[in-house]
Protein backbone atom coordinates (compact mmCIF):
# COMPACT_ATOMS: atom_id res chain seq x y z
CA UNK A 1 0.00 0.00 0.00
CA UNK A 2 1.60 3.52 -1.32
CA UNK A 3 1.69 6.35 1.46
CA UNK A 4 -1.29 8.61 0.14
CA UNK A 5 -3.41 5.18 -0.28
CA UNK A 6 -2.44 4.67 3.81
CA UNK A 7 -2.99 7.89 4.70
CA UNK A 8 -6.55 8.18 3.02
CA UNK A 9 -7.34 4.54 4.73
CA UNK A 10 -6.43 5.93 7.86
CA UNK A 11 -8.08 9.70 7.40
CA UNK A 12 -11.73 7.66 6.21
CA UNK A 13 -11.67 5.33 9.18
CA UNK A 14 -10.63 7.91 12.20
CA UNK A 15 -13.64 10.00 9.86
CA UNK A 16 -16.37 7.06 10.32
CA UNK A 17 -14.96 6.26 14.10
CA UNK A 18 -15.88 9.94 14.78
CA UNK A 19 -19.20 9.42 13.65
CA UNK A 20 -20.19 6.17 15.65
CA UNK A 21 -20.55 5.29 19.27
CA UNK A 22 -18.78 7.87 22.15
CA UNK A 23 -17.44 4.04 23.62
CA UNK A 24 -14.54 2.89 22.63
CA UNK A 25 -13.80 0.24 20.73
CA UNK A 26 -12.02 -2.79 22.15
CA UNK A 27 -9.13 -4.47 20.18
CA UNK A 28 -6.01 -3.90 18.56
CA UNK A 29 -5.12 -0.05 17.32
CA UNK A 30 -5.22 0.01 13.03
CA UNK A 31 -1.41 -0.12 12.20
CA UNK A 32 -2.42 1.94 8.94
CA UNK A 33 -1.51 5.04 10.84
CA UNK A 34 2.00 4.01 11.55
CA UNK A 35 2.27 2.97 8.29
CA UNK A 36 1.29 6.30 6.86
CA UNK A 37 3.51 8.26 9.21
CA UNK A 38 6.79 6.87 7.94
CA UNK A 39 8.62 8.73 5.68
CA UNK A 40 8.10 7.77 2.04
CA UNK A 41 11.79 6.89 0.02
CA UNK A 42 13.19 9.60 -1.61
CA UNK A 43 13.95 7.74 -4.65
CA UNK A 44 12.07 4.49 -5.79
CA UNK A 45 12.54 1.92 -8.98
CA UNK A 46 8.99 0.42 -11.26
CA UNK A 47 9.40 -2.74 -12.90
CA UNK A 48 12.97 -3.39 -11.99
CA UNK A 49 14.24 -6.35 -14.38
CA UNK A 50 17.59 -8.18 -15.32
CA UNK A 51 18.31 -9.87 -18.69
CA UNK A 52 18.91 -13.74 -18.39
CA UNK A 53 22.31 -14.67 -18.97
CA UNK A 54 24.66 -17.67 -18.54
CA UNK A 55 27.42 -15.50 -17.64
CA UNK A 56 29.99 -12.61 -18.58
CA UNK A 57 27.79 -9.38 -18.83
CA UNK A 58 24.17 -8.48 -18.26
CA UNK A 59 22.24 -5.16 -17.67
CA UNK A 60 19.60 -4.56 -15.39
CA UNK A 61 16.87 -2.02 -16.19
CA UNK A 62 13.58 -0.44 -14.71
CA UNK A 63 12.20 3.17 -13.81
CA UNK A 64 13.60 5.41 -11.55
CA UNK A 65 10.81 7.77 -9.61
CA UNK A 66 12.05 10.92 -7.62
CA UNK A 67 9.33 11.81 -4.70
CA UNK A 68 10.93 14.82 -3.60
CA UNK A 69 11.37 18.46 -4.75
CA UNK A 70 15.15 18.06 -5.56
CA UNK A 71 16.94 16.32 -8.64
CA UNK A 72 18.36 13.16 -7.24
CA UNK A 73 21.54 11.61 -8.71
CA UNK A 74 22.55 8.03 -8.97
CA UNK A 75 26.41 7.43 -8.94
CA UNK A 76 27.08 4.00 -8.50
CA UNK A 77 25.24 0.34 -8.29
CA UNK A 78 26.32 -2.85 -6.57
CA UNK A 79 25.18 -6.38 -6.37
CA UNK A 80 26.60 -9.66 -5.27
CA UNK A 81 25.78 -10.89 -8.62
CA UNK A 82 28.60 -8.78 -9.92
CA UNK A 83 32.54 -7.69 -8.93
CA UNK A 84 31.50 -4.70 -10.97
CA UNK A 85 28.90 -2.21 -11.63
CA UNK A 86 28.63 0.66 -14.17
CA UNK A 87 26.10 3.26 -14.90
CA UNK A 88 25.87 2.78 -18.97
CA UNK A 89 24.21 5.38 -22.01
CA UNK A 90 24.00 3.92 -25.07
CA UNK A 91 25.29 6.85 -27.69
CA UNK A 92 25.63 6.93 -31.53
CA UNK A 93 29.48 6.80 -32.63
CA UNK A 94 30.66 6.25 -36.35
CA UNK A 95 27.07 5.47 -37.79
CA UNK A 96 26.46 2.76 -34.77
CA UNK A 97 25.25 2.51 -31.26
CA UNK A 98 27.79 1.82 -28.97
CA UNK A 99 27.58 1.38 -24.77
CA UNK A 100 29.35 3.40 -22.42
CA UNK A 101 30.06 4.90 -18.90
CA UNK A 102 27.76 7.72 -18.01
CA UNK A 103 29.53 11.00 -16.77
CA UNK A 104 28.36 12.26 -13.36
CA UNK A 105 25.39 8.96 -13.65
CA UNK A 106 21.99 9.06 -13.86
CA UNK A 107 20.36 11.94 -13.09
CA UNK A 108 16.27 11.91 -11.76
CA UNK A 109 14.58 15.28 -12.15
CA UNK A 110 12.58 16.79 -9.63
CA UNK A 111 9.24 14.81 -9.26
CA UNK A 112 10.22 13.30 -12.44
CA UNK A 113 11.58 9.42 -13.38
CA UNK A 114 14.56 8.51 -15.64
CA UNK A 115 14.03 5.55 -18.01
CA UNK A 116 16.86 2.67 -17.48
CA UNK A 117 15.95 0.40 -21.07
CA UNK A 118 17.64 -1.76 -23.73
CA UNK A 119 19.15 0.81 -26.13
CA UNK A 120 19.22 3.28 -23.51
CA UNK A 121 20.43 3.97 -20.20
CA UNK A 122 20.87 1.21 -17.96
CA UNK A 123 22.88 -0.62 -15.07
CA UNK A 124 25.80 -2.97 -16.41
CA UNK A 125 26.88 -6.16 -14.36
CA UNK A 126 30.02 -7.44 -15.29
CA UNK A 127 32.29 -10.21 -14.16
CA UNK A 128 28.92 -12.26 -13.70
CA UNK A 129 29.99 -15.93 -12.64
CA UNK A 130 26.57 -16.89 -12.02
CA UNK A 131 23.47 -17.79 -14.49
CA UNK A 132 20.53 -15.01 -14.50
CA UNK A 133 17.46 -17.18 -15.41
CA UNK A 134 14.27 -15.96 -15.85
CA UNK A 135 12.36 -15.56 -12.70
CA UNK A 136 15.52 -15.13 -10.71
CA UNK A 137 15.94 -12.45 -7.86
CA UNK A 138 18.88 -10.53 -8.28
CA UNK A 139 19.63 -7.86 -5.75
CA UNK A 140 21.28 -4.12 -6.56
CA UNK A 141 22.33 -1.59 -4.81
CA UNK A 142 22.33 2.32 -6.20
CA UNK A 143 24.31 4.65 -4.47
CA UNK A 144 23.12 8.12 -4.59
CA UNK A 145 24.92 11.17 -4.56
CA UNK A 146 23.06 12.58 -1.47
CA UNK A 147 20.96 9.95 0.84
CA UNK A 148 20.52 6.31 1.65
CA UNK A 149 21.05 3.91 -1.08
CA UNK A 150 18.36 2.33 -3.12
CA UNK A 151 18.27 -1.07 -2.21
CA UNK A 152 15.93 -3.14 -4.62
CA UNK A 153 15.41 -6.85 -6.31
CA UNK A 154 15.69 -6.84 -10.20
CA UNK A 155 13.76 -10.17 -11.57
CA UNK A 156 15.88 -12.15 -14.55
CA UNK A 157 14.01 -11.57 -17.70
CA UNK A 158 14.31 -13.20 -21.42
CA UNK A 159 14.95 -10.33 -23.63
CA UNK A 160 16.80 -10.80 -27.10
CA UNK A 161 17.66 -6.94 -28.57
CA UNK A 162 19.56 -4.74 -27.77
CA UNK A 163 23.05 -5.95 -29.20
CA UNK A 164 24.95 -2.50 -28.94
CA UNK A 165 28.64 -3.12 -29.20
CA UNK A 166 30.49 -2.88 -25.86
CA UNK A 167 33.87 -2.58 -25.68
CA UNK A 168 35.28 -2.47 -22.06
CA UNK A 169 38.27 -0.10 -21.05
CA UNK A 170 38.27 2.22 -24.30
CA UNK A 171 37.10 6.07 -24.51
CA UNK A 172 34.13 6.30 -27.11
Amino acid sequence: MNTRSALLVTATAVFLAGCGATTPAAGPAPTASVEAAAPAQALTITDPWVKAVKEGMTAAFGTLVNHTDSPITVVAGASPLSPEIELHEVVESDNKMIMRPKDGGFVVPARGSHELKPGGDHIMLMGVKEEVKPGAEIPLTLTLQEGPPLEFTAVGKDFAGAKEDYQPGTDH
